[in-house]
């Protein structure tokens, strides 16, 4: 979409910040106004993070017109509020080209522009990361300056607590600015959320700002000052606040939405010593009445016009059986509950959280706190059921394996986003899980191969009296299969189509290519359903019937994952029968449209038979 100079004229004038840094203050409103219609119009043509971005139109404007971005650095958390600060660091053109194959990323990018000192894609790492910046800044004599934007979801992780103490006792000089819209993704929760909505609307604040002329009166400087900006200086009414408690000067709450209020206390903060951090106020969805009336659903986008409801595509997805899941198994087992790590909406759990919300927990964005509370809630008698995206869940490997495994602790995860996702790029990939899973005693994983399969796994793993993963693809099933498929049997794949010569066993979602590479190949095919444990009988007859070659194929990486356990048994056991294995190499994997990317991994149906009659070359095999 090109910054028209006719619609856009301050925006078209200010393609860097270095332009942006020329305009007078009193212009710097009406550029908000632009780069918030800019950015609605780009993103209701190309999808994308929304709500998000137009809350921080006037503080992404204000941090650069005030810091000497990019030799300042600016570090962003989460990420979704970033489109902003694209738009003004020489990415508006190219805005409706985010999340697509080759485009520009959906988060900061290393690689992508020098404004964005960090590759981001998930909540709580930005104060730890500005610190390491700001001490190796330090060492090598540099004195730019560095800013961790906070979204209150971040809030909700324990390591910006972790960072902030350590900052706090480095006295480093620090910027941390704290964006309040109480809305970080879904609504924010927890008890920092609960403090800071106190905070603002409370009767306590209230009176303090009424006071704090009065207590400003001895300070004409500092009074004169707190006028001008707006702003309360309420650290000085409670010192014993959490922030300064963790060493941090407290500053705010301020107004989000003014440009020039925000600047005037920038610039003040500019000249203050040791870690600050600055509390602002901001509206989730700002400037578009649809949005600010329901942030969550313009969180994340769809392509879809102006002024007119969302898009609904009203097709099941793995998210909304795992759902329904919920709520036929909720009737049967009075013990069972549900957790979740602020995905409520994404996991398709709203509908339980709204029928049992005495059994229903959003522990916001805390991955390790969702486990360990699930472990807890298990060896105390209840049926948990914990459900993380698969991106996110390796932030809780260790608590899977402390505080589940190790205490036999029988938790139903349900992980959902597994495998390739698509336009959210390499953060949020979810090809590790099998991998990391497998490497946990005593753990059952399986992978079902279609909407059918999830709800006999989920209800197989939620039986089994201990420790179980169910992990299943983002969106909906990629083909429906007629043939019946047996009652699960622990370890045992089944047989879904005869073959002579080869046999070709799947791990998951990705059955459809399978069983269309083996139509050309007239290949047998597997469906193991389980990755682990695998039994061994299963897998060594299918081995010795294909005679000729073994392939295995899953949507996650090679090293470590399901095909490598194939591949163990079958050379433990001095079976000669060759093994290929087909999946995700040694790298990050990319934005892009799913089939884009199977195509291009080598994934899909073309790329397996391609593989297979590669190897078949390669090694002489008739």
């Amino acid at each position: 979409m090109k910054v028209d100079p006719q619609i856009y004229p301050l925006l078209a004038a200010t393609p860097t910040p270095t332009e942006l840094r020329r305009l007078p203050r009193e212009r710097l409103a009406d550029l908000c106004a632009e780069i918030r219609d800019f950015l609605l119009k780009s993103v209701s043509r190309s999808s994308g993070h929304l709500a998000s971005g137009l809350g921080v139109v006037e503080l992404t404007v204000a941090l650069h017109y005030v810091y000497d971005t990019p030799r300042d650095q600016l570090i962003w958390d989460v990420g979704h509020q970033a489109y902003p600060h694209k738009i003004l660091t020489g990415r508006a053109e190219k805005l409706d080209t985010i999340r697509s194959r080759n485009g520009i990323h959906a988060f900061p990018w290393r690689g992508e522009s020098d404004y964005d000192p960090v590759s981001v894609g998930h909540a709580s790492t930005s104060v730890g990361m500005a610190l390491g910046m700001i001490l190796a800044n330090g060492l090598k004599g540099c004195d730019s300056r560095t800013v961790a934007v906070l979204g209150d979801g971040a809030l909700t992780g324990g390591m910006v607590y972790e960072a902030m103490n350590h900052a706090g006792g480095l006295k480093a000089n620090m910027l941390v600015v704290l964006n309040d819209n109480e809305n970080s993704i879904s609504s924010t929760v927890g008890a920092v959320s609960t403090t800071l909505s106190n905070l603002i609307t409370s009767s306590l604040y209230n009176d303090i700002s009424s006071r704090a002329n009065s207590v400003l009166d001895s300070f004409p400087l500092l009074k004169k000052f707190a006028n001008r900006t707006g702003e309360q200086v309420k650290g000085m009414m409670m010192p014993s606040s959490l922030f300064e408690e963790l060493g941090f000067n407290y500053i705010g709450p301020i107004d989000g939405h003014d440009v020039v209020g925000l600047v005037d206390i920038l610039q003040k903060i500019k000249s203050l010593k040791g870690p600050q951090l600055l509390h602002v106020v901001t509206q989730k969805g700002r400037g578009y009445e649809p949005a600010e009336h329901n942030p969550s659903l313009y969180h994340g986008v769809p392509s879809f016009e102006l002024n007119h409801e969302l898009p609904r595509s009203g097709k099941r997805t793995y998210s909304s059986v795992f759902g329904e899941f919920l709520l036929a198994r909720a009737q049967e087992d009075p013990l069972m509950v549900a957790v979740t790590p602020a995905m409520k909406d994404g996991s398709g759990m709203a509908e339980f959280a709204e029928k049992y919300p005495d059994r229903f927990f959003d522990v916001a964005i805390a991955e390790q706190h969702a486990v360990t509370l699930g472990g807890g809630m298990a060896l105390n008698g209840l049926h948990p059921v914990v459900c993380v995206y698969s991106s996110f869940l390796q932030r809780a490997y260790d608590q899977i394996l402390h505080d589940v495994a190790i205490q036999k602790a029988p938790v139903l995860l349900a992980v959902d986003r597994a495998g390739i996702v698509g336009s959210d790029g390499p953060t949020h990939q979810g090809v590790f899980d099998l991998a990391y899973l497998r490497t946990v005693p005593g753990l059952t994983v399986m992978a079902p191969s279609c909407f059918a399969e999830l709800t006999r796994m989920l209800a197989y793993g939620s039986t089994l009296g201990k420790a179980a993963a169910v992990r299943y693809p983002r969106g909906g099933e990629m083909a429906s299969f007629d043939f019946p498929y047996e009652p699960l049997e622990k370890g045992r794949g089944q047989v879904v189509r005869q073959g002579r010569g080869m046999v070709i066993m799947n791990f998951g979602a990705l059955l459809s290519f399978a069983l269309d590479a083996a139509e050309e190949l007239d290949a047998q095919v597997c469906d193991m359903r389980f990755v682990k444990p695998l039994d061994r009988h299963f897998v060594l007859s299918q081995a010795v019937k294909a005679g000729k070659l073994v392939i295995t194929l899953e949507d996650g990486i090679v090293s470590g994952g399901a095909g490598s356990a194939v591949s163990q048994i079958i050379s433990s056991s001095g079976c000669p029968v060759p093994v290929l294995n087909i999946g995700v190499g040694d790298e990050f994997v990319e934005q892009g449209l799913p089939g884009e990317l199977y195509r291009d991994l080598g994934m899909d149906a073309h790329g397996i038979v391609r593989q297979i009659r590669a190897y078949l070359r390669e090694h002489d095999i008739q």
